[in-house]
């Protein structure tokens, strides 16, 4: 039975990551619907009420489109609030929201990606495991310790 690129990513997703954002509090909130559309949201509860979120949406194109040149991409965002969902407005000033690669290249001034605006794109299933890769080490160096307060940029 072939998967649907959704259920593949989840699953390669999980694979590179898991073990790393559980040891880190994070789990994954199982919405069928959102991951049919390429969102996996990840969450952990944090001191003072707080919640943060880590996102992936995922944009897919099928093997056919991929070898006629179209890569598949997703990109990574961070939210902590104190709402229960990453989306809903708030008045509290902890509320913070980044893609990974803008607080990375821009906040932290590390010039690791291409630009601020980076999505990760992979055309196979061993680019899709680099490219989560990457991500992931990202936002273990990076994402988690700031959506925490453990880690601000210079400035």
């Amino acid at each position: 039975m072939n998967q649907s690129p959704q259920t593949h990513f989840k699953n390669t997703l999980l694979t590179v990551v898991g073990q790393a954002f559980d040891a880190a509090g994070y789990t994954l909130v199982d919405r069928p619907v959102q991951h049919a559309a390429g969102q996996f949201r990840f969450v952990k509860p944090l001191d003072g009420g707080l919640m943060g979120f880590i996102e992936f949406q995922l944009l897919s194109y099928t093997d056919t489109e991929w070898s006629a040149g179209m890569p598949s991409r997703f990109r990574v965002t961070l939210t902590r609030t104190d709402q229960a969902e990453p989306l809903t407005a708030s008045e509290h000033t902890a509320f913070i929201q980044r893609t990974l690669s803008a607080l990375v290249v821009d906040d932290f001034g590390v010039n690791i990606l291409p630009s601020a605006k980076h999505w990760w794109s992979f055309r196979s299933v061993e680019d899709l495991g680099k490219a989560l890769a990457e991500a992931g080490h990202l936002i273990i160096g990076y994402g988690i310790p700031w959506l925490a307060g453990d880690l601000e940029p210079d400035g």
